[in-house]
């Protein structure tokens, strides 16, 4: 629970929601919690704490059965060994046993599946479906997120004087405002429930054509944090919808009118409840058992470019959001205004009054397909081409970055592209492609992201064919790059939505260059368009984390894969539905099990204090409890580690430690008095980082991060491992802050040590010795970023005999790890490598772009 109290412990200024009726509950009696009604439900069974199991042993062996066991068939050879049930003392001898129990006492408190058949056009298709009534009550009255819900929406300021919006979570949304003043308007008191509806189709086998289409369902009150987790079970399948291809119709425009309209139709019986409950209301549950009247309104539809044309009705090629010309896609001269959903329902509602051809004709004059029954048409303050949401995953990473890796590949030869490729210096966050990237087949969205971190890297220096300038290519490159992580920061505010649209129009103003190249004829395609509504339904439902399927696609393995995978692939939706019901039962009793642990109630987390951001620290270190050298001599540092001159650093460090108030000079001379009466010490090979929030407001999660400093070894073959020594970033004289590079260095860590305890307190008598120290080589300090593509350049700093400068620092205040990008200068030297080309180089580019934390620093 401490993750999701941490979603509503804000340090924004808060509006709330005029009026204290809004989400209050009823003032009706409470029920009981919801584990208390679990309890009673178990009746008599409720004796021992396991109950209906006997032991700890029956319950962990039941629960290791359905969660994480082999399968049916193994568990039941298991459980025929001779005397196992006996001695493990189990209440059950087969799984058919285990299977009984498990239906008859257990409730997961979220409704079983239901077939149905769904006739279109004279032909009858099956399809399993939940109440969606019954899912919202289940994740509405989960124990599990009792205290972390949302019930009325906020308007949410970096301060009090309300200049500068904040959007995060869905209630600090323009949409659940609205929405909730057109509700009080006809019944106050209203808790406003938003909907989140996802589908996909998705592959069961990796051969043949087995494929299965869910529809999962979640609920905007729970915090994002929650519902992008699959583990908190904040999402709830909802449906499988029919896979079928239709291929017995052999005319393709009637094909796809049918399965349009077989979708619709599945669509509309599954969320057909809504429709009155919208309007009102029902009463709903919470974990903690108080009432309120709650009003399900669907908010938003996650999906692909497929799933969003295919839920709107809109022809594929056109935006599914406004109606922009398909030759027009391209442009960014203003914003489009969507659809007029006005219209598109007047036109659909004469449907029982038009004939078949002008029903169609009317449809397109407000262009969509003709759909008899969109299952979003009778849904109340629904509007689809607002609830068509942005998606990172198809639109950005699978879409335009990939479009850009081409574009690439095609203005610089995939050869001196993997070259550069090859020679990047290794980092904690950076994914290193030693083959190259020009030559990947099947490119998953995340190899995108990959590549996104240095892809800016790959064609700095690099000339155009024909002599072009190459400025406007990589202003292009630099603000596709912005665009796509500005797009996914977790928390966005006024400013960062300028900041969003200076890039897409700086894309815009220099992607030309492309066509100048003979590589784009235009750039008329829906996933570039698609970002110029990223603003709007930000503004609308917080940030893109709330909506992205790179979440609700990680529900296929759960929810689908796995579940066919327990199935004997004949007839296998029910065997499908019914191991999942299974499963949830299961979790659900676990769920019961911790709780008397914890007691009946869960506190409330937005009564946590909240943080004062001056009191948190930039970066917290964590080193191993005992090194991984633990007598390292000096000359060993030297040869082994590249500490060429470790004890006159460490000599000027004591000195400077203990008079930090001294000139250079007066330092130089003291430390030549420092003896060092040790001979060893302890040496460790990397620090690991946890980094606060970059964005200063208190709601962004921390990120993990580490640097090593290990010299070569041989692994278990015998094989060589080059060494690694990787650079940071360091806080030099302790006046850095959370954003921007003043005070900040970049350093590379050759060694990370600790001085033995009897020569720390000699070398420090009067003062607190310090912990962990390390030897930096220095790079030179921040100037101003290139013109062109932004970047800070730093050289490596040489002494008057081109020696690598140094210092010993203490390990607080290196802030994090910083990766740089090779100055090749040309085409890169090919006796450079991964792992020397922080030897060989000199000059570099720091890497803003590999990860969302150092782009937050640097930017």
């Amino acid at each position: 629970m401490q993750a999701a109290a941490r979603c509503l412990r804000r340090s924004t200024y808060v509006v709330r929601f005029p009026g204290n009726r809004a989400g209050s509950p009823l003032s009706s009696s409470n029920q009981r919690s919801a584990n208390e009604r679990y309890r009673t439900s178990l009746g008599a069974t409720a004796s021992s704490l396991y109950s209906p199991f006997c032991s700890l042993m029956d319950w962990e062996f039941a629960r290791w059965a359905k969660m994480r066991g082999p399968g049916s068939t193994a568990v039941s050879e298991l459980l025929d060994i001779d005397g196992l049930a006996e001695k493990l003392g189990l209440s059950y001898k087969t799984v058919a046993e285990l299977n009984a129990i498990i239906d008859k006492y257990l409730s997961s408190e979220r409704p079983r599946f239901t077939r149905r058949e769904i006739v279109v056009g004279g032909e009858a298709f099956e399809v399993f479906y939940r109440d969606v009534i019954a899912c919202i009550r289940a994740l509405f009255g989960d124990p599990e997120f009792s205290g972390i819900l949302v019930f009325a929406p906020e308007r949410h300021y970096t301060d009090d004087s309300r200049k500068m919006r904040v959007y995060f979570d869905m209630h600090t949304g323009k949409w659940w405002w609205d929405t909730q003043r057109a509700i009080e308007a006809l019944h106050p008191g209203a808790t406003i429930i938003p909907v989140i509806i996802s589908s996909d189709k998705t592959q069961l086998t990796l051969f043949g054509s087995k494929a299965a289409y869910p529809v999962y369902l979640t609920i905007g009150n729970l915090p994002k944090d929650v519902r992008r987790k699959p583990s908190r079970r904040g999402q709830i399948l909802l449906a499988y919808l029919p896979t079928t291809r239709l291929e017995h119709i052999t005319n393709k425009a009637a094909r796809r009118r049918m399965l349009i309209n077989l979708y619709h139709a599945c669509m509309s019986r599954i969320l057909k409840p809504l429709k009155m409950a919208g309007i009102d209301g029902i009463v709903l549950a919470s974990g903690d058992g108080v009432l309120r009247r709650g009003h399900p309104i669907l908010a938003v539809h996650v999906g692909d470019y497929l799933e969003q044309v295919l839920v709107t009705g809109c022809k594929q090629g056109e935006c599914p959001k406004c109606p922009v010309p398909t030759d027009q896609l391209g442009e960014f001269t203003q914003a489009h205004p969507l659809r007029d959903s006005g219209k598109v329902l007047e036109v659909l509602g004469d449907t029982d009054h038009l004939d078949a051809r002008n029903f169609t004709r009317a449809c397109q004059n407000v262009g969509i397909k003709p759909i008899r029954h969109p299952f979003w048409v009778d849904l109340p303050f629904v509007d689809i081409y607002r609830s068509i949401t942005p998606d990172i995953l198809h639109q950005l990473l699978q879409g335009v970055v990939k479009h850009l890796v081409v574009w690439l590949k095609k203005a610089y030869g995939a050869d001196e592209l993997d070259a550069r490729c090859r020679r990047f210096p290794p980092n904690h966050n950076i994914r290193l492609f030693f083959k190259g990237i020009t030559k990947l087949q099947r490119v998953t969205g995340g190899e995108h992201a990959d590549m996104c971190r240095f892809i800016l890297g790959l064609i700095i220096g690099l000339p155009l064919p024909g002599g072009l300038s190459p400025v406007r290519l990589l202003r292009a490159v630099r603000a596709l790059l912005d665009f796509l992580y500005i797009s996914q920061y977790p928390v966005h505010t006024t400013a960062s939505l300028a900041l969003l649209r200076d890039a897409l129009s700086r894309f815009h103003a220099n992607k030309a260059v492309f066509i100048v190249l003979g590589i784009r004829v235009d750039f008329n395609f829906p996933k570039l368009h698609s970002l110029e509504h990223y603003f709007l339904s930000i503004i609308l439902f917080g940030t893109t984390d709330n909506y992205d399927t790179q979440f609700t696609e990680r529900l296929h393995i759960d929810f689908a894969k796995e579940a066919y995978r327990a199935t004997n692939h004949k007839n296998e939706y029910p065997q499908m539905t019914l191991w999942l019901e299974r499963r949830e039962k299961i979790l659900r009793h676990e769920v019961f099990i911790r709780w008397p642990l914890h007691g009946p109630h869960t506190p409330d987390s937005r009564t946590v204090p909240q943080p004062s951001l001056t009191a948190l620290r930039l970066t917290r270190i964590k080193m191993a409890r005992y090194a991984n050298v633990k007598a390292l001599t000096f000359a060993r540092a030297s040869q082994d580690y590249g500490a060429l001159f470790l004890s006159d650093a460490l000599a000027r460090f004591v000195v400077q430690y203990q008079h930090p108030w001294l000139s250079d000079a007066d330092v130089e001379r003291e430390a030549g008095f420092i003896d060092f009466h040790f001979r060893t010490f302890h040496a460790f090979h990397r620090m690991k980082f946890t980094l606060e929030d970059a964005q200063e407001l208190g709601i962004m999660d921390a990120a993990c991060d580490a640097a090593h400093a290990r010299p070569e070894r041989h692994d278990k073959q015998g094989r060589v491992v080059p060494a690694r020594f990787d650079t940071v970033l360091v806080n030099e004289y302790g006046n850095g802050q959370q954003c921007g590079m003043l005070g900040y260095r970049v350093g590379r860590v050759r060694l990370i040590f600790q001085l033995p305890y009897k020569a720390a307190k000699k070398l420090f008598p009067h003062t607190v010795p310090p912990a962990h120290l390390a030897y930096i080589e220095w790079f030179t300090a921040f100037t101003q970023p290139h013109e062109h593509h932004g970047l800070y350049k730093v050289s490596r700093c040489r002494g008057r005999n081109g020696e690598r400068l140094a210092s010993v620092i203490e390990l607080r205040h290196i802030r994090r790890s910083c990766h740089l990008l090779p100055d090749f200068g040309g085409p890169a030297p090919r006796d450079w490598s991964s792992s020397n080309v922080l030897d060989k180089c000199d000059n570099f580019w720091v890497n803003p772009f590999s990860d969302m934390h150092m782009y937050m620093t640097l930017v």
